[in-house]
């Protein structure tokens, strides 16, 4: 199994059209297309979306080690708006890995590569086995 295989086991971000593009260990990258669906009420890409797209980036960095982990904290800095046509792209690198802690700085660009957020997370590996390697 491939980690783009496992990562299709989250359905919400797979819901929200999140595509992972890309694993290596401790790097990922994955795109989100923005449709009407993904704006708020201000007519711009609701944050949720962001999120959505930074979340799961992490968890492919953080899980490429073969070891399950989950975040203990994220933190979200909103930087430029986007709206329905933008391609968002996010790549999340690994800043420290320790035995049962790691930590993740994760971009989110734009087609034109401009940056629109930046997501900080911290996970906790859990030393359960996944069923891919990198």
């Amino acid at each position: 199994m491939s980690p783009q295989e496992f990562f299709q086991n989250d359905r919400y971000a797979a819901n929200t059209g999140v595509q992972l593009l890309e694993v290596k260990p401790g790097y990922a990258k994955a795109s989100l297309t923005i449709t009407p669906e993904h704006l708020n009420a201000g007519g711009r890409t609701q944050g949720g979306a962001l999120f959505t797209l930074a979340d799961l980036t992490l968890a492919a960095a953080a899980n490429s080690h073969g070891t399950l982990a989950f975040s203990l904290s994220s933190n979200i800095t909103f930087l430029r708006a986007s709206g329905v046509g933008d391609t968002l792209y996010a790549e999340a690198r690994e800043r420290y890995t320790g035995r049962a802690t790691g930590c993740y700085q994760i971009d989110i660009t734009n087609q034109d590569g401009k940056l629109i957020a930046t997501f900080e997370s911290s996970v906790f590996r859990m030393g359960t086995q996944l069923p891919f390697t990198i």
